[in-house]
């Protein structure tokens, strides 16, 4: 590990003496990092009539929605390592949930540590990093402790008491916990539940540290499974508005054998089609919930007369398949499972309100926020500042997005442009996909052995492997994550 890329990764953080890019400020600026689990695009601001996200959307309206922003590995801590770090998953070596990304790096600067270098109060309540709850509470589990000043963990009546009510339509799958779940009972008040007490703790927290500039995590584990919430917000749905995407059983020739992989049986894990739609709706009520409390933390903002002094960043892990190609979860390389929110609102943002739809990564969040903030970041950065696309959403930007999963040792490697998306397993040697994202959204039609698209697959292909140019183990066995897709 001793390389010169090792080197640049360890090299110190100082402050740098510039002003806030977008906008000079008096005072240093906090950041209020908001991040959910499992949640895809269904939102009111990304364009679905149906869900009801009013806290989002109000943050939507301050600030620039990313309309094409991707996970680098679609699986909780694999993403939120690369993220943290500004690492890509093939430099952290983290592509499960148990490999932690400093038994390589013991010393790499995370994102949170290079607001606590620069003299911000640093903490973190909920899931910032990957671990379990209520199981891993109070050994913190893969949680890096040098990154935060202050932890919490709070575990809630859905953790502690309410997951017997569920109904587990998998039982068969015990590896998948609660996951196709539809309750029987939904009892309790918001501030009873874990989401509920991550925003109590987070807005306690903002208000003790209101005078200095603080980088505080808040970390919402919804609508991760089991989709236990209260009952007010299964009442804002209802059964016979929620569709399946169509499928039916020649769905799986169009595809590679590992493109469909994530989800066994297929499809639906085997749970019929009426069980899967009622899985849908409580997903929403999910979605929500945890919407609700991001809007008491809006509204704690305004209260304390700190949104205007406060960068607001909110973010998903990755996406989530509600059905599209049979499939359910994420750990795909199609659109619903790559593609994930991401909204920054930075206070006085001349475009704020508007849309980006240029090609963006998660990855990018670290050099973003370093800008903003007059920073400066690591040398070891992966990821690319967004800065220009917050000034204006539709300045030039070519790069593409990157994202890859495994199946037990091999891998699958997607790119993401404005036009296409293009796939390989196992290099190719196991299947390869186009999709044209233009004219075909719902990536229904694989173009990849369309001769009329070689030279597009010839281009895609070499962008990929100078990205991904040899295999992903480093010398270290991968371990099968085909036993993890319920976390």
């Amino acid at each position: 590990m001793k390389t010169n890329f090792i080197n640049r990764i360890l090299l110190p953080v100082s402050v740098a003496a510039i002003s806030c890019s977008l906008n000079a400020q008096k005072k240093q600026m906090n950041v209020l990092f908001i991040a959910v689990d499992d949640m895809n695009n269904d939102l009111g601001c990304y364009g679905n009539d149906m869900v009801k996200s009013p806290g989002i959307d109000r943050l939507a309206r301050n600030g620039i929605v990313f309309a094409n922003s991707y996970c680098q590995f679609p699986l909780s801590s694999p993403s939120r390592s690369s993220l943290l770090t500004g690492l890509r998953p093939d430099s952290t070596k983290v592509f499960d949930l148990n490999y932690h990304f400093r038994q390589d790096l013991p010393d790499v600067i995370t994102l949170p540590q290079m607001f606590m270098k620069n003299g911000y109060y640093v903490a973190r309540v909920g899931k910032i990093y990957h671990y379990g709850n209520p199981g891993d509470i109070g050994t913190n589990g893969l949680d890096d402790k040098a990154s935060w000043l202050e932890r919490i963990n709070p575990a809630g009546i859905d953790k502690t008491s309410l997951e017997q009510d569920v109904i587990n339509y998998t039982p068969v799958r015990k590896g998948l916990g609660s996951a196709m779940a539809f309750l029987n009972d939904r009892k309790g008040k918001d501030i009873q539940h874990t989401d509920g007490i991550v925003a109590t703790e987070a807005i306690r927290l903002i208000e003790k540290h209101k005078n200095k500039p603080f980088f505080i995590a808040v970390g919402f584990y919804k609508p991760h499974c089991p989709w236990i919430t209260p009952e007010k917000y299964f009442n804002l749905y209802n059964i016979d508005q929620i569709k399946l995407p169509a499928i039916d059983s020649t769905t799986r020739n169009n595809y590679p054998v590992l493109a469909l992989a994530s989800t066994r049986p297929w499809p639906y894990l085997g749970i019929n089609a009426i069980q899967a739609r009622e899985c849908k709706l409580a997903y929403y009520a999910a979605i929500s919930f945890v919407d609700a409390q991001i809007g008491r933390l809006l509204n704690a903002l305004d209260s304390l007369e700190l949104s205007d002094n406060t960068i607001v960043v909110f973010w998903s892990d990755h996406g989530y398949h509600l059905g599209e190609h049979g499939l359910w979860f994420k750990q795909s390389l199609f659109e619903e499972s790559a593609r994930c929110p991401l909204i920054i609102s930075v206070p006085e943002l001349k475009s704020k309100g508007k849309k980006c739809y240029r090609i963006v990564e998660l990855l990018d969040i670290y050099p973003t926020l370093a800008e903003l903030t007059g920073l400066t970041p690591p040398e070891h950065l992966q990821g690319t500042s967004l800065v220009p696309l917050l000034k204006n959403p539709d300045a030039l930007w070519e790069k593409p997005a990157f994202t890859q999963v495994q199946r037990g040792n091999v891998p699958g490697h997607s790119i993401r442009t404005e036009k296409y998306r293009y796939t390989e397993w196992n290099f190719g040697k196991e299947g390869k996909e186009l999709y044209d994202e233009v004219n075909d959204p719902q990536e229904l039609h694989n173009l990849a052995n369309d001769t009329r698209y070689e030279q597009i697959v010839k281009e895609l292909q070499l962008m990929l492997h100078r990205n991904y140019h040899k295999p992903v183990s480093g010398g270290k066995a991968i371990p099968d994550t085909r036993k993890l897709y319920s976390n």
